[in-house]
């Protein structure tokens, strides 16, 4: 039986609910975690390196268990398509002797679907992704941004309800990264996905994100969250914006002082 939801909200797609990780040598890595990501939400997580933010996406993911606390995620559901996560990390981790075509559709082809069968939902979401003309290239054949775009089809064609995304753009060049941030928000916005990002780059988050939540020092925990007004899908004449500009002073200082407080010490 459920319970009628009296405000009409719905109830958050990801929950942690006071998380923790440690582990077995010993060290912690998350204390105490709690957040929630709506399903249609795009969230970005900041913190020095080491801090856990990728931790955080790991479980989401299901990929690794909580020490303490309560996880909800579609993840750790029953698999199908309620279950759905997708996971881009930093290195796009293409097979370099399979075309382009091959490599997106390695998820349907896992699942059982021919590639005949697949084909049509591949091309889809190559155009989307800027790669209709690259279906038969192969990854060294490709820019550093082609190949990230890549792997972002990849994990879009099993239209996910979550995309997880650690520090995805990080290793490419200013132009490149601004670009596909972009495209990224037009992808979000077109699949009504719940997008949990890590990222270093206090620009890129307030850029990207409707929250932007800030974590300290290992053990990780958020010490700091922002709400960024600004309407979506967002346009590059943002970054100009006093709004904008604003914005990343408060979270940068927000870092700066949870960094500097005994209280998140490693």
């Amino acid at each position: 039986m459920t319970t009628p939801n009296p405000t009409g909200v719905s109830p958050p797609l990801i929950e942690l609910s006071g998380v923790s990780r440690r582990y077995p040598r010993g060290t912690v890595a998350l204390q105490d975690v709690s957040l929630s990501v709506g399903a249609s939400e795009f969230i970005s997580l900041v913190g020095p390196s080491g801090c856990g933010k990728s931790t955080v996406l790991r479980l989401i993911a299901g990929l690794d268990r909580p020490t303490d606390g309560q996880l909800q995620s579609p993840a750790l559901l029953t698999a199908g398509p309620a279950a759905a996560t997708a996971f881009v990390f930093q290195d796009p981790t293409l097979m370099p002797w399979a075309s382009v075509f091959d490599n997106v559709w390695l998820p349907l082809r896992l699942a059982g679907m021919s590639r005949a069968a697949a084909a049509p939902a591949v091309h889809r979401v190559l155009h989307a992704v800027g790669l209709a003309d690259f279906a038969t290239a192969f990854p060294a054949e490709l820019s550093g941004g082609m190949r990230m775009r890549a792997s972002i089809a990849r994990a879009l064609i099993t239209q996910p309800r979550v995309l997880l995304m650690d520090e995805p753009f990080a290793a490419l060049d200013e132009f490149t990264r601004q670009r596909l941030n972009g495209d990224l928000l037009q992808w979000w916005h077109a699949a009504g996905l719940a997008v949990l990002f890590v990222t270093h780059s206090v620009q890129e988050a307030v850029f990207l994100s409707q929250r932007v939540l800030v974590m300290s020092a290992r053990p990780g925990r958020i010490t700091a969250e922002f709400h960024i007004a600004e309407p979506q899908p967002r346009t590059p004449a943002f970054r100009s914006t006093a709004g904008y500009i604003e914005a990343c002073r408060a979270v940068s200082l927000a870092l700066e002082a949870a960094h500097s407080d005994p209280a998140f010490a490693p």
